[in-house]
């Protein structure tokens, strides 16, 4: 167990956590209000450093820069003319916290006007009217900015494998979670919205688009430890009874997402491997039932200084997957697609319901074949043998039912009950 992951009792500090996320949801508020809007509020948020969190430059003043330096215990802000001011985060009020913050503000030339009410929090009170004393646990505050560093490293490896729109990994001050986001490119139906101090709006625009989300809890929202979490939206039909892994890994109802809690991570083998497999599984559960286009929108994982191979079509000294062949191996009961490319197999199988009806039931392209077009070619191909042969089709795969369903010139091999 390395201390990359260390212990976090969310019990015994959560009036620190408290106070940390409405110092944050300050900071992050003044940021809000002097950046322009960015899609699904990103223009909010804050980045892990070595150091803390930053804001990244805001657009006021001669650009202002602030960190919440969880080494020193200091709020740090930085101009572009070179000044710097600071706060030190201490046992005090959030009272106190708003007016030096913006003082700190004004030192640095720039304007602390804000919103002057917390988000996402139960009861919220005004940030100048909150005058209960708050503990300070600068010991909890290390253990969590650690595990925060370790949680940032393995959401970013995560996030090398996706081509399509995805988020950078961030931390949202509204309910204190890193998260990092998938986008099928698709649009989503209107969210419902309703979520407790936040303009429906927010939420909405927030969820316009069909995603795959995962983040880090410190506790608090439902749970009293911490957590990782999960979700797709919209929803897709059977996400919830997904498997997924690594165990410990499960279907919260009250919060309708997966939680894999942060000790089944810390106490693992190897807790970057543990969280990675929720990661994976968690979005392969909704992409495949969400019938997501995986050839397009993913590739291998990144790796330290190798350029990622161009698409095939694109590059010369990349073999196409044109040069594999698909081959079908055909049972009595079962049969299946299979190809190789650059040494790697993708499949799909299927089963028989009789002479003339095959059913599609898994497709499994490897993530080193991500990104061009092998699932494609093996559906294609199971729908070419079913024209030669006099055969119907029920692709139950997801995969294969999504890729069906953009190509109506296919949809006559289909069953028609």
């Amino acid at each position: 167990m390395s201390d990359r992951w260390p212990e976090l009792d969310y019990l015994g500090w959560r009036e620190t956590c408290s106070a940390l996320h409405l110092y944050l949801q300050i900071v992050g508020k003044y940021r809000l209000a002097h950046s322009p809007w960015l899609n699904h509020s990103w223009n909010a948020t804050f980045y892990v450093t070595p150091r803390g969190l930053t804001t990244s430059t805001i657009p006021d003043g001669s650009g202002i820069e602030i960190l919440i330096d969880c080494h020193g215990h200091r709020v740090v802000g930085f101009n572009g003319d070179g000044r710097e001011a600071s706060l030190d985060l201490r046992p005090m009020t959030v009272a106190t916290f708003h007016e030096e913050f913006a003082r700190l503000i004004a030192a640095l030339g720039g304007t602390p006007t804000f919103h002057g009410q917390p988000n996402e929090v139960s009861f919220p009170v005004p940030f100048a009217d909150d005058h209960r004393e708050r503990p300070y646990d600068r010991d909890a505050v290390g253990r969590f900015h650690r595990a925060l560093m370790a949680s940032d490293r393995v959401f970013k490896t995560f996030r090398t494998s996706f081509l399509g729109k995805s988020s950078p990994v961030h931390l949202f001050w509204g309910a204190l979670d890193l998260a990092v986001t998938r986008f099928s490119g698709r649009p989503a139906p209107l969210h419902p919205a309703g979520i407790p101090a936040l303009p429906d709006d927010v939420a909405q625009e927030a969820y316009d688009r069909e995603v795959h989300s995962a983040g880090f809890w410190p506790g608090g929202g439902g749970i009293d430890y911490p957590a990782f979490y999960a979700y797709a939206y919209p929803a897709p039909n059977g996400f919830r009874a997904a498997p997924v892994r690594p165990e410990g890994a499960f279907w919260h109802e009250s919060l309708s997402e997966f939680v894999l809690p942060y000790d089944a991570v810390r106490l693992a083998a190897d807790p970057n491997e543990a969280l990675m497999a929720f990661l994976v599984s968690t979005y392969d559960a909704a992409a495949d039932l969400g019938g997501w286009d995986r050839d397009l929108l993913e590739c291998a994982p990144g790796q330290p200084r190798q350029v990622r191979a161009a698409d095939a079509e694109k590059s010369g000294n990349f073999r196409s997957p044109e040069d594999g062949q698909v081959m079908r191996e055909d049972g009595a009961a079962k049969g299946r697609y299979r190809i190789v490319v650059d040494s790697v197999e993708a499949e799909m199988t299927y089963s028989r319901a009789g002479q003339r009806l095959l059913i599609i039931d898994h497709t499994e392209v490897p993530a080193a074949l991500r990104g061009r077009k092998i699932g494609e070619r093996l559906v294609r191909q199971a729908v070419e043998d079913a024209r030669r042969d006099g055969t119907a089709l029920i692709p139950l795969c997801p995969f294969a039912k999504a890729q069906i369903d953009r190509h109506p010139e296919w949809q006559d091999v289909l069953h028609r009950p």
